[in-house]
């Protein structure tokens, strides 16, 4: 038998045996950048070819630009692996109207910086975009990982309705908001999960947005150019103005996200275990919601299962850590939890970035998150030591 290990959690004594450990006798689960285990050959066919669509440079031949902030989903989606985040940020800005309202400063280009044009093109230059220096709200946006969001996709937008529902009774007031957002497939609302403020329902609209702001591509769902800082009358020298692709690299991109498995989940050592007992009692769990299930689903490996990636994907008001930026009903204080799935591989964390350790992240949460921030200040070391070990496990 093992030598005891003794703690305690909000004024209770604990104590576990430290033999103990979690261990598996099932095969080990995909790791990162791999398929959901279980596909048939024909979807790990289209998840193949998704990836390959996925990794391929484009070209202003193909649609890329004029103005566009990279030429490749990889380039920016590549830690651990492909398909993960990285450091990268993006830069959007705006500002606040008399009323309070957010103004997106479309007329300079906004809300966000493509920071790469294509150059010369018969009388026009297309260059980087820069911030106005009317801007009065300037937000840093992180890389977020894909991984497992084939699984997040397939959960009923029931089942982010009805955590809305139960939030509502947590005693530190954490209530979740559903973003509702159009769903341009269906063209009704549908329940946003993807995107830092939750602004797209589906791998689709996420696919075929963000090749259109990231990359300038156009498709039969967002078929507009942008504007170069702003300037519609620039585009008569855009070499591409038909219809950059005609939804069928954004499917590719969509069975990619689809069948990429979730992140594996470190070694749960008997540390991390414990670690999970703090991250609960401080009530980190209220937002970061560790079991979701999807929804039947005709794909098998889709269908009916559990997923753990600490996330309740609803808006929440995080005070002064909001970016200040207005998507759709998302504004400025509204964020979408981060899932915590994967946590183990970031070097940087927030949506910004800013946070360069776990410490530095928990502490800058504010709004409904404060009360359990201030549960974790007033830990001590040996606490928060736990709480680490548990989410480096993630």
């Amino acid at each position: 038998m093992g030598s005891n290990v003794s703690f305690r959690i909000g004024g209770i004594a604990c104590m576990v045996l430290s033999s103990m450990a979690f261990t598996s006798s099932v095969d080990a689960p995909p790791t990162f950048g791999q398929p959901v285990a279980g596909l048939p050959a024909d979807l790990l066919a289209r998840f193949n070819e998704g990836k390959e669509e996925f990794e391929s440079v484009e070209t202003p031949e193909e649609g890329v630009g004029p103005v566009f902030n990279d030429v490749s989903c990889a380039t920016c989606h590549l830690v651990p692996s492909i398909g993960g985040g990285a450091t990268r940020l993006e830069t959007r800005f705006g500002r606040l109207n008399a009323d309070g309202s957010f103004d997106p400063m479309a007329e300079f280009g906004g809300s966000l910086i493509q920071e790469n044009g294509i150059g010369p093109n018969m009388d026009c230059d297309y260059l980087a975009e820069v911030v106005p220096p009317e801007a009065t709200i300037v937000a840093k946006r992180r890389t977020t990982p894909l991984f497992g969001l084939g699984l997040v996709d397939a959960v009923a937008d029931s089942t982010f309705q009805a955590v809305a529902v139960e939030e509502a009774s947590n005693p530190d007031g954490i209530q979740g908001t559903v973003s509702m957002v159009p769903n341009i497939a269906t063209g009704q609302q549908s329940v946003g999960k993807f995107g830092w403020k939750a602004q797209n329902p589906s791998l689709f609209q996420f696919s075929a947005d963000a090749y259109v702001n990231e990359m300038g591509i156009t498709s039969p769902q967002f078929h507009d150019e942008n504007c170069p800082q702003g300037n519609c009358d620039s585009l008569h020298c855009n070499p591409r103005p038909d219809m950059n692709d005609d939804g069928t690299d954004v499917q590719l991109f969509a069975d990619f996200m689809k069948f990429l498995a979730p992140p594996p989940r470190g070694p749960v050592t008997v540390t991390a275990s414990l670690g999970e007992l703090v991250f609960r009692s401080i009530g980190c769990v209220g937002c970061h919601r560790s079991v979701l299930r999807t929804a039947p689903n005709e794909v098998a490996a889709l269908d009916r299962k559990l997923i753990h990636p600490y996330s309740d994907f609803l808006l929440h008001d995080m005070g002064t850590l909001g970016d200040g930026i207005t998507q759709n009903n998302a504004t400025g204080k509204l964020m979408r939890t981060a899932p915590l799935w994967g946590l183990r591989k970031l070097t940087t964390y927030l949506h910004d970035g800013r946070a360069t350790t776990l410490e530095q992240a928990i502490l800058a949460h504010d709004g409904q998150g404060k009360k359990a921030r201030n549960r974790f200040a007033s830990l001590g070391s040996g606490g928060k030591q736990l709480l680490y070990a548990f989410l480096n496990s993630l």
